[in-house]
């Protein structure tokens, strides 16, 4: 027994208790525990974003495809079209400078592609596009069913990313096993497959998760911090130029029901080669 600041009796106890309080007061007030704090708000900040800007990059390219698959036909109409009545206008009046507009509106119908238009969106986020792997595999092409994936789709996949997601990786193995297993994730999110996003869930959740050491606590919390916000860069791009994309900016237009704005270009096409069609039975009287 002992005596306190006060002049009180203190037991053994007593004085494990205090210490025993005292300690995680302590750990709490240490650098290393400061900072790792500090990186699991950023990697959680982190992935919540690139959450979102995958989540808009597959709106963007499933808006695209479609745009070009239900769309592409009405295009091609409208072009045939306005070559039809320029030629028409030309045979009726002889006019050299009709006959050249003629000649201009008959080339756009079928243009000769340039080097960029040959692979223009051959490429995305995991290489090859389906399109262009369908073309060298001679594999059907699996077209996505709509702009936005189902809610519980989108649900499955935020899960998914959230536990599965190559930033909570501390090694070299464990983020080359996360970054395969996000791929197939990103790619059954991409075509809205929610039985596929489930098959992917029972198996994280039936995988091994080891745990890895690092070599310097201090440095290797440094190092993270520095990568997470060279990542959140490279992402704050990506997502401006998906935003400054013209089928970004189609989307910024209908936030909500994406699937509707290409009901109504569809709609607003249809009109204009009617209007198209009985110009040129106008001129052919």
């Amino acid at each position: 027994m002992t005596q306190d600041a006060a002049g009180g009796p203190t037991t053994r106890n007593d004085e494990e208790h205090a210490a025993r309080q005292a300690a995680p007061h302590a750990e709490q007030d240490r650098p290393e525990a400061r900072l790792a704090k500090a990186v699991g708000a950023a990697e959680h900040a982190l992935i919540e974003f690139e959450i979102a800007v995958e989540t808009f990059r597959v709106e963007v390219e499933n808006f695209s495809r479609l745009h070009h698959q239900k769309l592409g036909p009405m295009y091609a109409r409208l072009d045939e079209l306005d070559a039809q009545i320029a030629e028409a206008r030309a045979a009726h009046s002889g006019d050299p400078e009709d006959l050249r507009k003629a000649q201009e509106a008959r080339a756009l119908v079928l243009p000769m592609p340039g080097v960029d238009e040959l692979f223009h969106d051959w490429m995305d986020s995991d290489g090859l596009s389906p399109e262009a792997a369908a073309m060298l595999t001679e594999q059907p092409v699996r077209a996505p069913k709509r702009v936005r994936p189902s809610d519980e789709a989108r649900k499955l996949y935020r899960e998914l990313v959230r536990k599965s997601h190559p930033d909570l990786a501390q090694d070299a193995t464990e983020r080359s096993r996360r970054d395969e297993f996000i791929a197939r994730v990103n790619a059954a999110y991409g075509l809205g497959d929610e039985a596929r996003l489930r098959e992917l869930a029972e198996e994280w959740a039936a995988g091994p998760v080891p745990a890895a050491p690092g070599p310097s606590e201090r440095e290797e919390l440094y190092a993270r911090l520095e990568w997470l916000a060279q990542r959140k860069e490279l992402l704050t791009v990506v997502a401006r130029e998906l935003e400054e994309s013209a089928i970004g900016a189609m989307l910024r237009m209908a936030p909500d029901d994406p699937d509707r704005l290409l009901e109504e270009i569809a709609e607003q096409l249809l009109a204009q080669v009617a209007e198209r069609e009985a110009e040129l039975a106008g001129l052919g009287k």
